[in-house]
Protein backbone atom coordinates (compact mmCIF):
# COMPACT_ATOMS: atom_id res chain seq x y z
CA UNK A 1 0.00 0.00 0.00
CA UNK A 2 2.96 2.69 1.01
CA UNK A 3 4.42 1.72 -2.67
CA UNK A 4 0.98 2.52 -4.34
CA UNK A 5 1.02 5.59 -2.37
CA UNK A 6 4.16 6.52 -3.33
CA UNK A 7 3.99 5.57 -6.66
CA UNK A 8 0.95 8.13 -7.08
CA UNK A 9 2.44 10.69 -5.95
CA UNK A 10 6.12 10.23 -8.30
CA UNK A 11 3.05 10.16 -11.08
CA UNK A 12 1.68 13.02 -10.29
CA UNK A 13 4.81 15.27 -9.59
CA UNK A 14 5.49 13.70 -13.54
CA UNK A 15 2.07 15.08 -15.04
CA UNK A 16 2.68 18.22 -13.42
CA UNK A 17 6.17 18.84 -14.79
CA UNK A 18 5.10 17.50 -17.68
CA UNK A 19 2.30 20.31 -18.06
CA UNK A 20 4.58 22.96 -16.57
CA UNK A 21 6.83 22.19 -19.83
CA UNK A 22 3.84 21.93 -21.90
CA UNK A 23 2.87 25.29 -21.07
CA UNK A 24 6.45 26.78 -21.52
CA UNK A 25 6.77 25.87 -24.35
CA UNK A 26 3.23 27.38 -25.55
CA UNK A 27 4.51 30.57 -23.92
CA UNK A 28 7.24 31.01 -25.79
CA UNK A 29 6.15 29.72 -29.11
CA UNK A 30 3.13 32.59 -28.53
CA UNK A 31 5.18 34.87 -27.64
CA UNK A 32 7.56 34.07 -30.75
CA UNK A 33 4.58 34.36 -33.21
CA UNK A 34 2.87 37.41 -31.79
CA UNK A 35 2.73 40.26 -33.96
CA UNK A 36 2.80 43.94 -32.66
CA UNK A 37 0.92 45.12 -30.29
CA UNK A 38 -1.92 47.67 -30.95
CA UNK A 39 -2.17 50.86 -31.25
CA UNK A 40 -4.50 52.75 -29.11
CA UNK A 41 -5.33 56.61 -29.53
CA UNK A 42 -3.07 57.60 -25.85
CA UNK A 43 0.64 56.46 -25.66
CA UNK A 44 1.31 55.64 -29.29
CA UNK A 45 4.95 56.50 -29.05
CA UNK A 46 4.96 54.13 -25.89
CA UNK A 47 3.87 51.35 -27.72
CA UNK A 48 5.59 51.89 -31.09
CA UNK A 49 9.17 52.16 -28.70
CA UNK A 50 7.79 48.66 -27.14
CA UNK A 51 7.29 47.18 -30.25
CA UNK A 52 10.44 47.89 -31.52
CA UNK A 53 12.24 46.57 -28.58
CA UNK A 54 9.80 43.34 -29.01
CA UNK A 55 11.19 43.08 -32.21
CA UNK A 56 15.30 43.51 -31.94
CA UNK A 57 15.43 42.01 -28.21
CA UNK A 58 14.39 38.38 -27.81
CA UNK A 59 14.58 38.17 -24.22
CA UNK A 60 12.23 41.57 -23.91
CA UNK A 61 9.24 39.87 -26.21
CA UNK A 62 9.79 36.52 -23.84
CA UNK A 63 9.34 38.09 -20.52
CA UNK A 64 7.86 41.79 -21.57
CA UNK A 65 5.40 41.44 -18.55
CA UNK A 66 7.70 40.54 -16.21
CA UNK A 67 10.10 43.36 -17.11
CA UNK A 68 7.36 45.65 -16.71
CA UNK A 69 6.62 44.54 -13.47
CA UNK A 70 10.57 45.17 -12.29
CA UNK A 71 10.64 48.38 -14.09
CA UNK A 72 8.23 49.79 -12.03
CA UNK A 73 9.71 48.69 -8.71
CA UNK A 74 13.06 50.42 -9.87
CA UNK A 75 11.19 53.51 -11.00
CA UNK A 76 10.05 53.71 -7.48
CA UNK A 77 13.09 52.41 -5.71
CA UNK A 78 15.90 53.88 -7.83
CA UNK A 79 15.07 56.78 -9.40
CA UNK A 80 18.51 58.70 -8.89
CA UNK A 81 20.34 56.35 -10.48
CA UNK A 82 18.14 56.09 -13.32
CA UNK A 83 19.33 59.34 -14.11
CA UNK A 84 22.95 58.12 -14.77
CA UNK A 85 22.38 54.69 -16.68
CA UNK A 86 20.10 56.48 -19.64
CA UNK A 87 23.40 58.59 -19.89
CA UNK A 88 25.39 55.46 -20.00
CA UNK A 89 22.88 53.79 -22.56
CA UNK A 90 22.96 56.85 -24.51
CA UNK A 91 26.63 56.51 -24.42
CA UNK A 92 26.80 52.61 -25.40
CA UNK A 93 24.83 53.16 -28.62
CA UNK A 94 22.37 50.94 -27.45
CA UNK A 95 18.83 51.00 -28.70
CA UNK A 96 17.23 54.29 -27.58
CA UNK A 97 13.62 52.53 -27.40
CA UNK A 98 15.30 51.30 -23.52
CA UNK A 99 14.37 53.29 -20.76
CA UNK A 100 16.42 52.73 -17.93
CA UNK A 101 14.20 51.38 -15.12
CA UNK A 102 13.31 48.91 -18.45
CA UNK A 103 17.71 47.92 -19.42
CA UNK A 104 18.16 47.47 -15.09
CA UNK A 105 15.10 45.24 -15.21
CA UNK A 106 16.43 43.06 -18.22
CA UNK A 107 19.50 42.79 -16.08
CA UNK A 108 17.63 41.97 -12.63
CA UNK A 109 15.44 39.38 -15.30
CA UNK A 110 18.83 37.62 -16.50
CA UNK A 111 20.05 37.07 -12.50
CA UNK A 112 16.72 35.75 -11.54
CA UNK A 113 16.50 33.28 -14.43
CA UNK A 114 19.98 32.25 -13.76
CA UNK A 115 19.46 31.71 -9.64
CA UNK A 116 17.98 27.69 -9.80
CA UNK A 117 21.35 27.31 -11.69
CA UNK A 118 23.39 28.68 -8.70
CA UNK A 119 20.66 27.31 -6.23
CA UNK A 120 21.43 23.85 -7.98
CA UNK A 121 25.35 23.93 -8.02
CA UNK A 122 26.02 26.12 -4.42
CA UNK A 123 23.60 23.77 -2.51
CA UNK A 124 24.64 20.88 -4.29
CA UNK A 125 28.51 21.51 -3.17
CA UNK A 126 27.71 23.45 0.20
CA UNK A 127 25.02 22.23 1.19
CA UNK A 128 21.43 24.53 2.69
CA UNK A 129 24.22 27.13 3.38
CA UNK A 130 24.81 27.17 -0.23
CA UNK A 131 21.41 29.28 -0.74
CA UNK A 132 23.13 32.55 0.52
CA UNK A 133 25.79 31.74 -1.76
CA UNK A 134 23.01 31.61 -4.89
CA UNK A 135 21.68 34.53 -3.70
CA UNK A 136 24.82 36.46 -3.94
CA UNK A 137 25.58 35.07 -7.45
CA UNK A 138 22.33 36.75 -8.44
CA UNK A 139 23.14 40.16 -7.19
CA UNK A 140 27.01 40.04 -8.57
CA UNK A 141 25.40 38.91 -11.62
CA UNK A 142 23.16 42.17 -12.28
CA UNK A 143 26.30 44.00 -10.35
CA UNK A 144 28.19 42.67 -13.80
CA UNK A 145 26.02 43.50 -16.25
CA UNK A 146 25.83 46.88 -14.94
CA UNK A 147 29.47 47.40 -14.91
CA UNK A 148 29.22 45.62 -18.07
CA UNK A 149 27.67 48.26 -19.43
CA UNK A 150 29.50 51.51 -18.03
CA UNK A 151 32.14 49.68 -19.49
CA UNK A 152 31.02 49.93 -23.23
CA UNK A 153 29.73 53.56 -22.53
CA UNK A 154 33.69 54.36 -21.64
CA UNK A 155 35.38 51.86 -24.61
CA UNK A 156 32.36 53.92 -27.25
CA UNK A 157 33.34 57.62 -26.43
CA UNK A 158 37.05 56.94 -26.41
CA UNK A 159 36.79 55.21 -29.77
CA UNK A 160 34.74 58.44 -30.68
CA UNK A 161 37.13 60.79 -29.32
CA UNK A 162 40.21 59.03 -31.22
CA UNK A 163 38.47 59.23 -34.81
CA UNK A 164 36.78 62.55 -34.11
CA UNK A 165 39.77 64.85 -35.06
CA UNK A 166 40.45 63.22 -38.49
CA UNK A 167 36.48 63.22 -39.34
CA UNK A 168 36.90 67.38 -38.30
CA UNK A 169 39.74 67.93 -40.38
CA UNK A 170 37.85 66.06 -43.00
CA UNK A 171 35.03 68.61 -42.77
CA UNK A 172 37.49 71.61 -42.59
CA UNK A 173 38.95 70.19 -45.81
CA UNK A 174 35.46 69.86 -47.66
CA UNK A 175 34.27 73.12 -46.28
CA UNK A 176 36.99 74.79 -47.63
CA UNK A 177 37.21 73.71 -50.39
CA UNK A 178 33.35 74.98 -51.05
CA UNK A 179 30.86 72.16 -49.37
CA UNK A 180 28.61 73.66 -47.35
CA UNK A 181 27.99 72.21 -44.10
CA UNK A 182 25.22 69.99 -44.79
CA UNK A 183 27.14 68.53 -48.12
CA UNK A 184 30.65 67.97 -45.91
CA UNK A 185 29.04 66.48 -42.84
CA UNK A 186 26.87 64.22 -45.24
CA UNK A 187 30.58 63.21 -47.13
CA UNK A 188 32.48 62.92 -43.79
CA UNK A 189 29.38 60.64 -42.31
CA UNK A 190 30.18 58.56 -45.26
CA UNK A 191 33.72 58.19 -45.36
CA UNK A 192 33.93 57.09 -42.29
CA UNK A 193 30.93 54.86 -42.09
CA UNK A 194 30.56 51.80 -39.77
CA UNK A 195 32.48 54.04 -37.00
CA UNK A 196 31.22 55.16 -34.24
CA UNK A 197 32.16 58.73 -34.69
CA UNK A 198 30.12 58.71 -38.06
CA UNK A 199 26.83 56.64 -35.99
CA UNK A 200 26.10 60.02 -33.93
CA UNK A 201 27.21 62.81 -36.17
CA UNK A 202 24.29 60.73 -38.81
CA UNK A 203 22.09 60.96 -35.74
CA UNK A 204 22.73 64.90 -36.31
CA UNK A 205 22.37 64.80 -40.10
CA UNK A 206 18.99 63.27 -39.19
CA UNK A 207 18.05 65.87 -36.93
CA UNK A 208 18.96 68.40 -38.79
CA UNK A 209 16.74 66.72 -41.88
CA UNK A 210 14.08 66.61 -39.39
CA UNK A 211 13.62 70.24 -39.01
CA UNK A 212 16.26 70.68 -36.15
CA UNK A 213 18.33 73.99 -36.14
CA UNK A 214 22.22 73.10 -35.93
CA UNK A 215 21.91 74.54 -32.13
CA UNK A 216 19.75 71.63 -31.38
CA UNK A 217 20.96 68.95 -32.92
CA UNK A 218 24.09 69.51 -31.70
CA UNK A 219 22.61 70.05 -28.49
CA UNK A 220 20.84 66.64 -28.39
CA UNK A 221 24.58 65.05 -29.33
CA UNK A 222 25.88 66.37 -26.01
CA UNK A 223 23.21 65.47 -24.17
CA UNK A 224 23.62 61.72 -25.31
CA UNK A 225 27.69 61.77 -24.95
CA UNK A 226 27.90 63.71 -21.60
CA UNK A 227 31.56 63.61 -21.68
CA UNK A 228 33.59 66.56 -20.47
CA UNK A 229 36.32 66.80 -24.20
CA UNK A 230 33.16 66.41 -26.43
CA UNK A 231 30.54 69.09 -24.51
CA UNK A 232 33.97 71.42 -25.12
CA UNK A 233 34.11 70.93 -28.70
CA UNK A 234 30.28 70.94 -29.40
CA UNK A 235 29.75 74.23 -27.00
CA UNK A 236 32.55 75.94 -29.40
CA UNK A 237 30.21 75.15 -32.62
CA UNK A 238 27.22 76.28 -30.73
CA UNK A 239 28.65 79.53 -30.08
CA UNK A 240 30.68 79.66 -33.45
CA UNK A 241 27.04 79.20 -35.11
CA UNK A 242 25.34 81.93 -32.67
CA UNK A 243 28.34 84.56 -33.36
CA UNK A 244 28.77 83.47 -37.06
CA UNK A 245 32.14 82.38 -37.22
CA UNK A 246 33.10 80.10 -39.63
CA UNK A 247 32.99 76.62 -38.91
CA UNK A 248 35.81 75.32 -40.85
CA UNK A 249 38.01 77.50 -38.65
CA UNK A 250 36.32 76.05 -35.48
CA UNK A 251 36.83 72.53 -37.04
CA UNK A 252 40.37 72.74 -37.58
CA UNK A 253 41.16 74.37 -33.93
CA UNK A 254 38.80 71.68 -32.14
CA UNK A 255 41.13 68.89 -34.00
CA UNK A 256 43.98 70.32 -32.89
CA UNK A 257 42.64 71.00 -28.99
CA UNK A 258 42.22 67.12 -29.33
CA UNK A 259 45.04 65.81 -30.36
CA UNK A 260 46.77 67.89 -27.65
CA UNK A 261 44.31 66.33 -25.43
CA UNK A 262 45.27 63.18 -26.48
CA UNK A 263 49.36 63.81 -26.06
CA UNK A 264 48.54 65.07 -22.67
CA UNK A 265 46.68 61.96 -21.68
CA UNK A 266 49.74 59.48 -23.28
CA UNK A 267 52.84 61.55 -21.29
CA UNK A 268 50.48 61.29 -17.98
CA UNK A 269 49.74 57.70 -18.46
CA UNK A 270 53.67 57.00 -19.17
CA UNK A 271 54.33 59.23 -16.35
CA UNK A 272 52.56 56.97 -14.25
CA UNK A 273 53.69 53.55 -15.77
CA UNK A 274 57.20 53.89 -14.26
CA UNK A 275 55.51 54.59 -10.38
CA UNK A 276 53.47 51.89 -11.24
CA UNK A 277 56.48 49.48 -12.40
CA UNK A 278 58.35 50.36 -9.47
CA UNK A 279 56.76 47.59 -7.31
CA UNK A 280 57.38 44.51 -9.51
CA UNK A 281 60.53 46.11 -10.22
CA UNK A 282 61.66 46.19 -6.21
CA UNK A 283 60.41 42.36 -6.41
CA UNK A 284 62.36 41.18 -9.23
CA UNK A 285 65.18 42.63 -8.15
CA UNK A 286 64.94 41.05 -4.69
CA UNK A 287 64.31 37.56 -6.56
CA UNK A 288 67.49 37.88 -8.64
CA UNK A 289 69.59 39.00 -5.64
CA UNK A 290 68.23 35.91 -4.07
CA UNK A 291 68.63 33.58 -6.61
CA UNK A 292 72.47 34.58 -7.23
CA UNK A 293 73.54 34.44 -3.44
CA UNK A 294 71.14 32.32 -2.17
CA UNK A 295 73.57 28.87 -3.34
CA UNK A 296 76.71 30.45 -1.50
CA UNK A 297 74.44 31.60 1.70
CA UNK A 298 73.19 28.21 2.67
CA UNK A 299 76.54 26.56 1.58
CA UNK A 300 78.48 28.97 4.03
CA UNK A 301 75.60 27.93 6.38
CA UNK A 302 76.04 23.97 5.89
CA UNK A 303 79.63 24.89 6.50
CA UNK A 304 79.19 26.37 9.46
CA UNK A 305 77.36 23.47 10.99
CA UNK A 306 79.94 21.02 9.65
CA UNK A 307 78.05 19.01 7.22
Amino acid sequence: MPWQIIDGIAGLGSLATGVAIGVLAWWILCALASEDLEQADEWRYDVSRMNALRRSDLLYRLFSPAIQILARLNRAALQERLRGIEREIQAAGISRFWLPEEYLARAELIALLLLPAYMAVCVAYMGPSGAFSALLCSGLTVWFLRRSLRRRAIDRLVAIKRRLPFLLDLLTLLMEAGANFHQALRQGVREFAGQEVAVEFARVLTDINMGKTRIEAFDSLRRRLNDDEINGIIGSIVQSEQLGTPLSDIFRTQADVLRLKRSQRAETIAGEAGVKMLLPGVLVMMATVIIILGPFVLNYWLLGLGL
